[in-house]
């Protein structure tokens, strides 16, 4: 090969090596910008959410979901930003709130209204209230509470929060509820929607029990 060969080939490719090194930083630098402001990483907000099919492994309990997870996603919390506390909701339009939120991967549709668990699963896992507990259950890890975003981001515990710090420890009544949820997927084979998911209640009643988080 010619010099003339070799000395284009290093122009073009360092050309292009430092055109890639200039992108990555600057969406980098983007993203640290956008997280300072209290929003998680930007990069990975899906515009809506997506439901599609669920796929092997086990799975967590809708129906504790939407008894105990859901009305938690939509309290008014307290939170401690810098040691500035105020308070807000999981999924409020500032956070997690699906079409104006900020906060990452985990979207969240606000007032879904709860679902018959008569109705065709074609209706319930086209509700608002599904597609909060896929999104939900998309930020854990099923049967490892420990190592789930869904309840390290709002301990603050190993991983940034956008939000900031939501529960004081992991006695807080709120991340109890979600270390139990996580902690107890429905048996190996069986949907969501196992009637398994009544040893979750004192007493063991889906409809009238309250919420065990012990």
């Amino acid at each position: 090969m010619s010099r003339m060969s070799k000395r284009h080939l290093k122009e073009c490719f360092g050309s292009g090596l430092r055109r890639s090194a200039v992108a990555a930083t600057a969406a980098a630098a983007a993203s640290a910008l956008l997280a300072a402001c209290g929003g998680g990483n930007p990069l990975d907000n899906p515009a809506t959410v997506n439901n599609p099919g669920l796929s092997g492994g086990q799975r967590l309990s809708f129906t504790y979901f939407q008894r105990c997870i859901q009305p938690l996603l939509e309290a008014e919390l307290r939170v401690n930003f810098n040691g500035s506390i105020s308070a807000n909701t999981c999924a409020s339009g500032g956070c997690h709130d699906n079409r104006t939120g900020t906060g990452g991967a985990l979207r969240l549709i606000g007032g879904a209204a709860r679902v018959n668990p008569a109705d065709s699963l074609e209706a319930i896992r086209a509700s608002d209230m599904y597609k909060n507990f896929y999104s939900s259950q998309g930020e854990t890890i099923v049967g490892a509470p420990a190592a789930s975003r869904m309840l390290n981001k709002p301990l603050v515990r190993g991983v940034l929060h956008g939000g900031g710090l939501i529960f004081e420890n992991d006695q807080d009544p709120g991340a109890r509820l979600l270390h139990y949820w996580i902690s107890r997927p429905v048996p190996q084979g069986q949907d969501e929607f196992s009637p398994a998911a009544a040893s979750m209640f004192t007493p063991a009643d889906i409809e009238t029990g309250a919420c065990n988080s012990s």
